[in-house]
């Protein structure tokens, strides 16, 4: 059992608990949730005991062990395995010590212990963590030295899950993972036999793994039961009726407040309004739920569509190194309205085939082909490492916007979500999901053909997620997508390419087969007989998803048509509009209808068509521009 009693923790000043309370009974897995900076990963410290609370207790059942991943990366000469076999420390010294023990009654309690822990299966069980993370039997007798430091993230992670701490706090573990590693690590969590308490902006795992929601609101947390999908119900329905009960209370106080006005100087009347006057200062307002509007992502159209399409290989290969290809063979195009969700394990080529799409990397053999006019947007989050931590928003937008007035400029990145002191604020002091709207600004800015988003959701919440989804589905070019977030692909991409073995080829599944797939290679699960993938935890179907997909692509279309309908009134109007002004010069001559009545009779019969044209083409505008509003709001 883990109580959080009336904690309240401020930090510089900024208080992110107020007497906030809630219990997690022993066994239950909970994700907990909130917008960035309302301090989920402070719970966790104050949890763990890292960070001391302002007022209050945190408390837990007799002698049960807090796990969490370590927060640097182990990179000693140490193998993998052995890195998290070290975790339980238990098993270490038990083992350590049998090699050096003489007692018969110690040796005989170690060997007791040993069997209880299951300490001779461990090695197993960890290489199975290990395999399911992405490591293979070769990886992990290999040093964590030998790795990168997002590789070693996952080894610290194997550690926390191999140790099986009675309550295990993870702060975003999916950050390191590809898509292939969520997934194993969502049936992982799901038959995780303790407590877990899960800060996490993915809405799958959250779906998938977690039987409860800890909301992080207002400085108070509550407890909702099942996964996100119920949790956002639930709060929907709560606030619904809460701004419902909120109206019905207002009426009533302008009613009381009404009677006292009217009655409190008649003598008939005096205790009665009294005893209403009372009652409104004793009402307890309704709190209204007030929800912190996300500011949207808006990706610019292309000033110009091109013809498709966009990029196409013929037996192309790329690398880094000469006659060392990453990628080979590569026979694609992508046409200017693909939607394209890149799969594939970390290390197999989907960052490089990423950078061969852009043009960032020359082919080492065969050909590209892609036109001259082709801009292309690259997002990646390596390059928030590369902002400069001295620079401010206004900065870069300043350098996009040479000539533009200080009122446009702070236009601009208002419309892109900064406030005028965060557009001054240097890019070192930003939140990490700040960088990354900084990033998608600058990706976008001159109006791309293609985009390429390379892991885009790491430092989002989930609303900023589901945000991002609406921008790229009302983006009107094509879009390489690479991420962990299968509610994103799901939501965005209308076909799949897998990039393995060498190669890039598209994929006949969907991703409901494609984590069948990936968990049976991993041990995690076995696809059935007729190699279809047995049904997801959330219980939707993958013709669900497939038709999910039809219906964004459809929608995506209807959006295009829309906006070329409208820009096509537009230019009707301003046509007909300067046809009236031309006929209305002419027809004001007076002397016209004197000199040239039939002449005048022709002008003003052109006059009332092109009146007519004019106003057609208006209620058509109109028309198509709430159609718009209504599927794009």
């Amino acid at each position: 059992m883990l109580h959080l009693n009336d904690i309240t923790y401020r930090i510089e000043g900024r208080l992110l608990f107020d007497k906030a309370t809630a219990g997690i009974p022993s066994g239950h897995k909970v994700g907990l949730v909130g917008r960035n900076g309302t301090g989920k990963t402070t719970l966790l410290r104050l949890i763990t005991g890292e960070t001391a609370l302002d007022d209050g207790a945190i408390k837990t059942g007799k002698n049960q062990r807090i796990g969490t991943v370590a927060q640097e990366a182990p990179g000693g000469p140490e193998s993998l395995i052995d890195t998290v076999l070290a975790a339980d420390k238990e098993r270490a010294a038990l083992l350590a010590e049998a090699e050096t023990a003489t007692d018969p009654e110690r040796i005989s309690d170690i060997q007791i212990r040993l069997t209880d822990i299951d300490a001779y299966t461990a090695p197993a069980r960890a290489a199975t963590i290990l395999a399911g993370l992405g490591f293979d039997e070769e990886a992990q007798q290999r040093s964590c030295a030998s790795f990168s430091g997002g590789w070693r993230m996952r080894v610290a992670l194997g550690a926390a899950l191999f140790d099986a701490p009675d309550i295990l706090l993870l702060d975003e573990p999916t950050n390191y993972l590809d898509l292939e590693g969520a997934l194993w690590l969502e049936q992982f969590l799901a038959k995780y036999p303790h407590t877990i308490l899960i800060v996490s902006h993915d809405r799958e795992l959250l779906n998938t793994s977690v039987n409860a929601i800890l909301h992080l609101d207002q400085h108070k947390l509550t407890l909702y039961a099942g996964g996100y999908d119920d949790f956002e119900a639930t709060r929907r329905e709560k606030q619904r009726l809460d701004q419902k009960m909120q109206r019905k209370q207002e009426d009533a106080r302008k009613h009381m407040q009404a009677f006292v006005d009217r009655f409190r100087a008649q003598a008939t009347k005096a205790r009665q309004a009294q005893s209403r006057l009372k009652a409104l200062q004793k009402m307890k307002p309704i709190a209204a739920q007030m929800e912190n509007a996300v500011t949207p992502f808006n990706f610019p159209a292309p000033e110009k569509m091109l013809a498709s399409p966009l990029v196409r290989f013929e037996g192309t290969a790329v690398g880094y190194e000469p006659g060392k290809p990453i990628l080979r063979q590569l026979d694609l195009r992508l046409d200017h309205d693909d939607r394209i969700g890149l799969l594939g394990t970390n290390g197999n080529g989907k960052s490089t085939f990423a950078k061969l799409v852009s043009g960032r990397l020359a082919p080492m053999d065969g050909n590209r082909y892609a036109s001259k006019k082709m801009v292309v947007g690259y997002f990646a989050q390596h390059q928030m490492d590369e902002l400069n931590p001295e620079r401010s928003p206004y900065d870069h937008i300043a350098d996009l916007m040479p000539e533009a007035t200080e009122a446009q400029k702070r236009a601009r990145l208002g419309a892109l979500g900064f406030s005028f002191e965060k557009a001054d604020t240097k890019c070192g002091k930003l939140s990490g999901g700040e960088k990354a709207r900084m990033l998608f600004a600058l990706a976008t800015f001159h109006k791309p053909h293609l985009l390429i988003l390379d892991e885009p959701t790491n430092h989002l919440d989930v609303d900023s997620r589901e945000a991002l989804i609406h921008a790229i589905n009302d983006y009107s070019g094509a879009v390489i997508l690479i991420s962990h977030d299968r509610h994103l692909l799901e939501a965005t991409a209308d076909r799949l390419w897998v990039v393995r073995d060498g190669g890039v080829a598209p994929y006949d599944g969907d991703l409901d087969s494609y984590r069948a797939e990936c968990l049976a290679e991993r041990g995690g699960k076995k696809v059935s007989g007729d190699g279809k993938s047995a049904p997801s935890a959330s219980g939707n179907s993958s013709m669900n998803k497939a038709e999910r997909r039809r219906e964004a692509a459809q929608a995506r279309e209807k959006l295009s048509e829309l906006r070329k309908a409208i820009k096509k009134y537009e230019k009707d109007m301003e046509s007909h509009a300067a046809t009236l002004l031309r006929l209305d010069e002419k027809l004001g001559d007076e002397n016209l209808y004197q000199d040239d009545p039939a002449k005048a009779a022709k002008l003003a019969k052109e006059r009332t068509q092109a009146a007519r044209a004019h106003a057609v083409s208006e209620d058509s505008w109109l028309q198509a521009t709430e159609e718009l509003e209504a599927i794009a709001p």
